[in-house]
């Protein structure tokens, strides 16, 4: 199995620290507001990696942090007139709801920042120890950037070019402009736990640090996270924890693409940022996570009406084959598959999860499936069975046909819709085709397609988005 590396910046084999086991860290949210398209791209690029690794016979374990201390966590609940565990609980419950409706599975540990300040406290200690780390004047401690030898190279950053663009900071407290913040003195009235330096709270790159060793050790398999944290996040992770525990942090790091919203950047100024409850009140989830999963982990995202449009059209294709037949058990396995399209879906995911090529091979296996029911070949269940085990790999497919194709509850009557197709079969018995083409003609006009087969009549609903 070949995974890119943004450290290194090419695909490299997957070596396992153990073998047969996968330790996986992926930064998660902030827990200040509700989950945006760009959390979701995360949730679900990782999902499929942890879900596709298992079933190639790894034994993962999965780890997803929340950050539940930070200045904007802080400025929110002062907005809110809230308690801050009151507003991150919150949150946090609407980001688990949010995850679910997008079939994205809970991590194996959902370490918290608050949970593993005496861990950070005893990290900045080391560090301090150390060299790498100094308390100031001000009350805060501080990371000496140039201490450590090989700052920049997952960025591929020169550290003389970082200082010349550095923003000139007003505090004088820190050595070096370039500097980071490790502990944040506790402000009047704000939250603050104690410590050797006084009274404050983590800095936001030392919480991941600790949390990321604590539940896997000192150096462990794969990192994850958005596009945005390479840097500074993602550099600083590493510079703490190597200096702290003298061992290299990570293996492999892998980060997800950006999304982007009719081809700009989602943003709030721009008046196109949309959270993932906003998103699943118009479109069905499994369409937007047919949407996140179609394009490679690494690459971007438009998000768009013919984007969604398009991803209705893939999986109602599939669906469509799946229905009125009843799947046949798949008992093949992705450790040692026999069946050739299992070996095409492995040979595409092996390759750093190649998700548009394996989403190809499901649609070779839907056309054999249509073409073995229309000529009603016995292979028919075989193949469905195959078509929903694959998809469900990638976290699809999960659902009755009928519920996706029919609309499931939403509004549909579909005693109304069967009567209407009974009459049509009546009307075209009676080779009255003027009156079938009409009831057709007025099903379309409410959302309703029909598909004409050899097995009879089925229906899909044309949807909003598609």
């Amino acid at each position: 199995m070949q995974v890119y590396n943004t450290l290194t910046r090419r695909k490299e084999p997957l070596a396992p620290l153990e073998p047969g086991k996968i330790g996986m860290y992926v930064c998660g949210m902030t827990v200040y507001d509700y989950c945006h398209l760009g959390h979701a791209r995360v949730m679900v690029a990782f999902d499929l990696i942890s879900r596709y690794l298992r079933a190639r016979g790894f034994d993962v374990t999965y780890v997803r942090n929340i950050t539940d201390i930070d200045d904007k966590i802080l400025q929110r609940a002062a907005d809110n007139g809230e308690r801050i565990e009151a507003l991150t609980e919150r949150m946090i419950a609407a980001m688990h709801e949010d995850e679910a409706r997008l079939g994205v599975l809970p991590p194996d540990a959902e370490p918290r920042a608050t949970g593993h300040v005496d861990e950070i406290i005893a990290m900045i200690e080391t560090l301090i120890e150390k060299g790498y780390a100094y308390p100031a004047a001000n009350g805060d401690v501080y990371y000496r950037v140039r201490r450590f030898a090989e700052y920049g190279r997952l960025n591929n950053r020169n550290l003389d070019d970082m200082r010349a663009g550095a923003r000139v900071d007003v505090d004088d407290s820190k050595e070096d402009p370039l500097d980071f913040v490790l502990w944040k003195a506790a402000k009047p009235g704000e939250a603050h736990w104690p410590s050797p330096w006084g009274k404050g709270r983590p800095g936001w790159h030392i919480e991941c640090s600790a949390m990321s060793t604590c539940s896997l050790g000192n150096t462990f398999d794969i990192h994850g996270g958005g596009p945005d944290l390479t840097f500074p996040h993602h550099e600083n992770e590493i510079a703490q924890s190597e200096a702290a525990t003298g061992q290299t942090y990570v293996n492999t790091w892998m980060h997800a693409g950006a999304v982007r919203v009719d081809q700009e950047k989602m943003s709030k100024s721009l008046g196109n940022f949309f959270t993932i409850r906003d998103v699943l009140t118009e479109h069905d989830p499994e369409v937007v996570r047919y949407l996140l999963v179609a394009s490679h982990y690494r690459s971007a995202i438009n998000y768009s009406v013919d984007s969604l449009t398009e991803a209705r059209k893939s999986l109602t294709r599939l669906y469509t084959a799946l229905d009125s037949i009843e799947p046949a058990p798949f008992n093949d396995s992705l450790i040692e598959p026999q069946s050739a399209y299992a070996r095409r879906f492995i040979q595409a995911m092996d390759d750093d999860f190649n998700t548009p090529e394996a989403l190809a091979v499901l649609f070779e296996l839907t056309r054999d499936l249509n073409r073995a029911r229309a000529e009603g070949d016995a292979s028919a269940p075989r193949l469905a069975g195959e078509l929903r085990a694959l998809g469900g790999v990638l976290g699809l497919l999960s659902q009755p046909p009928g519920a996706f194709l029919h609309g499931g509850d939403a509004g549909v009557d579909a005693a109304h819709i069967e009567s209407q197709i009974a009459r049509r079969a009546e009307a075209k018995a009676a080779k009255n085709f003027a009156l079938a083409d009409a009831i057709r003609d007025e099903l379309a006009g409410e959302g309703v397609i029909l598909k004409d087969s050899r097995e009879g009549t089925r229906w899909v609903i044309q949807s909003a988005d598609g």
